[in-house]
C-alpha cells in the first residue's frame, strides 16, 4: 500500500485528490491550517480528516512514497523542510496527477474560460455512454461524486488544464506538467496578474502548453478568438490541429436548439459561449472515437457544471442564475448570453469584484463594456479587502470610469445589495448574479425565493 502525505488537504483540488487516492486504495494522510466545507465533511466521512488543524512535521516520516504540495502552503511550510530534509519526494498537485496518468492517453483542457464546462461536457457524455474514464474537473458535477477519479485500467485521463502556479516550490503554470497527447485551448484573455503582470507573460503560457503536447498529438482550438489563432499559429511543433466554431442554432420561446442533420435538438444550456464550449467538447469526443450522432444524443442532457449559469430560481415573474464569471471576458460573454436569450425580459447584471487581481486599478479597465447588456448595471466590492492587502483604495467613481458607463449602481457592502435586490420590482426580469466568492455570504436561494 502506497503512503501519500498532502500538505494543505483542505483545499478544493487538493481534497479532491486526497478522496481519488484515498479510494484508490492509498493510504492517505493530511494537514491544513484551515479546512471548510465541503472539504472537511467530505474527508471525515472517508476517514482522512487531520485530527486537529496545524502543520505537524512529525507526520512526516521516512517510510512515506511521497508528499503533495499544494498552493495554499507557504514557502517555510514546516512540513515540507521536514520532507526535504528526509529526501522525500514532494509533488504539486499537477506533477502527481501526471504521475498517476503517465501511462494513459491525457486530454488536457486549457483556456481562460471554458475550460470547466468543455471538461464538464466531454465527461458527460462520456459517462452517458458508459465509457469509463480517469478524470480532473474543477466543478461538481451531476452523476459524479468526486472531482478526481484515478484508476489503473481506464485508458483516458481527461484533465481541466490550469494556467496559474503549481505550488510554492514550483512557479509553472500547472498546464505545462501533463504532457497532454490530445489539447485544447478554447480562449486566451488576460487573467491572474498577481502572478502574470503583463499580458504577454500570461499568453506565453499558452505556447509553452502548446510546445509540451506529445509529438504527432492533436491541438483543438477556438478559430474564433485572434490570440488563440496566433499561438497556434506561430508554433513550429508538428501536430494535428482541429478548429471550431459556433454551430449552426435557434433561439425559440427562451430555448436553444442546436440544428444537426437529423432535425434541431433542444439543450438544457444557452449562450454563445456555450455553444461555442459545446463544439470544443465534440472534437474531443471525436478523437476518443464518439460519433456526432452519439455526442448530440447526450449533451442534450448536460445541464451545467456548477456555477456556470446555474439556475436560482423561476417563477412566473423573474428569473434568477449565479455564474462564477469574474474575470472581464467571462462576464462579458455570459451577461450578452442572458440578454440573447431572454431578449423580452429586463436583465439585472450583478458583478462582484472579488479577487484582488480585478481589483487592481491597472486591470480594472479591462472590464470596459463587460455590463453593457444588462439592462441594469450593477457592481459590489468591499473597500475593507483593499485595506487588508493594503492596496491603492478605489472609489465607485472609479468602478464608473473603468466600465466606461455612469449608469453602474456601485455597492460597497453586501448588506446594501441585499437591501436593494429585495426592494427591486422583479417583474420580468432576469438577474444574473456574478462572482468568484459569495456576495459577503448572501444565500441567493433565499434572496431569490418568489
Amino acid at each position: 500500500m502506497k503512503k501519500v502525505h498532502f500538505i494543505a488537504i483542505g483545499g478544493s483540488a487538493m481534497h479532491n485528490l486526497a478522496i481519488a487516492l484515498h479510494e484508490k486504495g492509498y493510504q492517505v494522510t493530511g494537514s491544513d491550517d484551515a479546512i471548510f466545507e465541503p472539504s472537511k465533511t467530505r474527508l471525515e466521512q472517508r476517514g482522512i480528516l487531520p485530527n486537529e488543524l496545524g502543520w505537524f512535521p512529525e507526520k512526516i516520516t521516512e517510510d512515506l512514497d511521497a508528499v503533495i504540495l499544494g498552493m495554499h502552503a507557504h514557502a517555510d511550510n514546516p512540513e515540507m523542510l521536514r520532507a526535504q530534509e528526509l529526501g522525500i519526494k514532494i509533488y504539486s498537485y499537477p506533477e502527481y496527477l501526471y504521475e498517476q496518468s503517465k501511462d494513459k492517453t491525457r486530454v488536457v483542457i486549457g483556456g481562460s474560460h471554458g475550460k470547466t464546462t468543455i471538461t464538464s461536457m466531454v465527461l458527460h457524455c462520456l459517462h452517458y455512454h458508459g465509457i469509463d474514464v480517469d478524470y480532473m474537473v474543477g466543478a461538481q458535477l451531476e452523476g459524479f461524486d468526486v472531482m478526481v477519479k484515478l484508476t489503473e485500467d481506464n485508458e483516458f485521463m481527461i484533465m481541466e488544464g490550469d494556467e496559474y502556479l503549481s505550488s510554492a516550490l514550483d512557479r509553472r503554470s500547472k498546464f505545462l506538467l501533463y504532457q497532454p497527447n490530445i489539447a485544447l485551448i478554447s480562449g486566451i484573455a488576460w487573467d491572474h496578474i498577481n502572478v502574470f503582470p503583463t499580458f504577454n507573460s500570461y499568453k506565453e503560457q499558452f505556447s509553452k502548453f502548446i510546445d509540451s503536447i506529445v509529438n504527432g498529438g492533436a491541438l483543438i482550438y477556438n478559430e474564433t478568438d485572434t490570440e488563440v489563432v496566433n499561438v497556434v499559429e506561430n508554433t513550429e511543433r508538428a501536430l494535428k490541429k482541429f478548429s471550431y466554431n459556433i454551430p449552426a442554432h435557434s433561439i425559440d420561446n427562451g430555448i436553444t436548439y442546436l440544428e444537426t442533420e437529423e432535425g434541431p435538438i433542444p439543450l438544457e444550456v444557452f449562450g454563445d459561449h456555450n455553444l461555442m464550449n459545446l463544439e470544443g467538447a465534440r472534437a474531443i469526443c471525436k478523437q476518443l472515437g464518439m460519433m456526432d450522432d452519439d455526442f448530440n444524443e447526450a449533451i442534450q442532457s448536460f445541464k451545467g457544471a456548477s456555477k456556470r449559469l446555474e439556475l436560482i430560481n423561476r417563477t412566473k415573474d423573474f428569473v434568477a442564475y449565479k455564474d462564477f464569471a469574474h474575470a472581464p471576458s467571462k462576464v462579458t460573454s455570459v451577461t450578452n448570453a442572458v440578454k440573447a436569450q431572454y431578449k423580452e425580459k429586463e436583465v439585472v447584471g450583478c458583478l462582484e469584484i472579488h479577487t484582488y487581481s480585478s481589483l487592481n486599478p491597472e486591470f480594472l479597465v479591462q472590464y470596459k463594456g463587460a455590463l453593457d447588456k444588462a439592462d441594469i448595471k450593477i457592481v459590489n466590492y468591499d473597500p475593507e479587502a483593499l485595506k487588508i492587502k493594503r492596496m491603492e483604495m478605489i472609489s465607485p467613481e472609479d468602478i464608473k470610469k473603468a466600465f466606461g458607463d455612469d449608469s453602474i449602481l456601485v455597492f460597497t457592502s453586501s448588506e446594501e445589495l441585499k437591501n436593494y435586490i429585495e426592494t427591486l420590482d422583479k417583474t420580468n426580469k432576469v438577474f444574473l448574479m456574478m462572482s468568484s466568492g459569495s456576495f459577503g455570504g448572501t444565500n441567493l436561494n433565499e434572496l431569490f425565493k418568489g
